[in-house]
């Protein structure tokens, strides 16, 4: 990225065009980040609480996986927030490297769904597909030079061990639901907030 022009004691500095342009791409990947965080971790949310015994607690979970979600988005949306403390370094064709990434990700999940029903286990389903959204984290890391995602891509990771260990010890797939569901919706809120509020 192109510095900003130095400043002299009586002028404050000047960015270039090439700089503003700079802040503006990062600030919108970062936004744009928070929201695709915050909505999958709603997601996950709801299907988390189907997996709870308890229809109150299914409930509570639901009602408070909406304004969780919608903070973060004002968040990151919010006028007046200061500009992010260091600009995004993108390597080259980016673009298309996350479009790679995100297709191959949809097509393995696809192929884990299909899988997973055709042989009669769909109770893996959450598992693998935590631990196939974790890790697409990695590569998108390097290709949006944030480096908060190799956190996510570790943490859901993590959740989806968790999955397959309670799967193994013999926990329902109601429970197992559960537990894969809320802890990736935990993992993506605390992401989509650090990229909201520390850039």
């Amino acid at each position: 990225m192109t510095p900003m022009t130095p400043a002299t004691p009586s002028t404050p500095p000047i960015p270039s065009a090439t700089n503003a342009e700079c802040v503006a791409l990062t600030r919108n990947l970062r936004r744009r980040g928070t929201l695709v965080l915050s909505v999958f971790a709603v997601i996950w949310a709801f299907a988390g609480a189907s997996g709870l015994a308890s229809s109150g607690a299914a409930l509570a979970v639901e009602i408070v996986a909406v304004p969780l979600t919608a903070v973060a988005i004002v968040l990151a949306y919010r006028k007046g927030a200061a500009p992010s403390p260091r600009m995004v370094n993108l390597p080259e064709n980016w673009a298309r490297a996350v479009g790679i990434v995100n297709a191959v990700e949809v097509a393995v999940i696809f192929a884990v769904i299909a899988a997973s029903n055709a042989s009669g286990h769909p109770e893996f389903i959450p598992a693998v597909i935590a631990l196939v959204v974790g890790l697409h984290f990695f590569p998108l890391a390097r290709f949006y030079d944030q480096w908060q995602y190799k956190g996510t891509a570790v943490l859901l990771s993590a959740v989806a061990i968790v999955g397959f260990a309670l799967i193994a010890a013999g926990l329902s797939s109601e429970s197992v639901r559960a537990v894969v569901g809320l802890g990736s919706a935990a993992v993506l809120w605390v992401s989509a907030y650090h990229v909201a509020v520390k850039g």
